[in-house]
């Protein structure tokens, strides 16, 4: 099956999963935020298949940006599962390549610091992967 996404929809399967490692990196505030959103970054743009193909598009992602964690997370979480229900109409199986792009780059993400995560990281991927999965 082939998908056939509108620039608004790949708008926001970029604005889900770059935000999706931008929560990691603002979650990682203590450690090593930069490294966290440098390997989540290289995760995404190693995504193959249509949805690689849109993560690597070169366009600005909009709604970012915000003054807390909290304000990124309000229009982040949302935007995750709207691209997971998007892709899922179109293609169930796109949509779990999606998801397993988004859930390998906040791995990555979180594995950036020295150790193990902690425990505010676990709390965000948990987010993180319960808004993917609540389409």
């Amino acid at each position: 099956m082939t998908v056939t996404l509108t620039d608004q929809a790949k708008n926001t399967l970029r604005t889900a999963a770059y935000g999706a490692v931008s929560l990691m990196a603002a979650a990682d505030v203590a450690g090593s935020p930069h490294k966290a959103a440098t390997q989540g970054s290289i995760a995404l743009a190693s995504a193959t298949g249509p949805v690689g193909h849109v993560l690597a598009e070169k366009s600005r992602i909009e709604d970012l940006g915000g003054r807390s964690v909290a304000e990124l997370a309000d229009r982040v979480l949302p935007a995750l599962t709207e691209a997971m229900s998007l892709l899922t109409k179109q293609d169930p199986a796109e949509a779990g390549d999606f998801r397993t792009s988004v859930l390998v780059a906040v791995e990555a993400a979180a594995h950036a610091g020295k150790g193990e995560p902690g425990p505010v990281l676990a709390d965000m991927t948990r987010k993180i992967t319960g808004a993917l999965d609540a389409a």
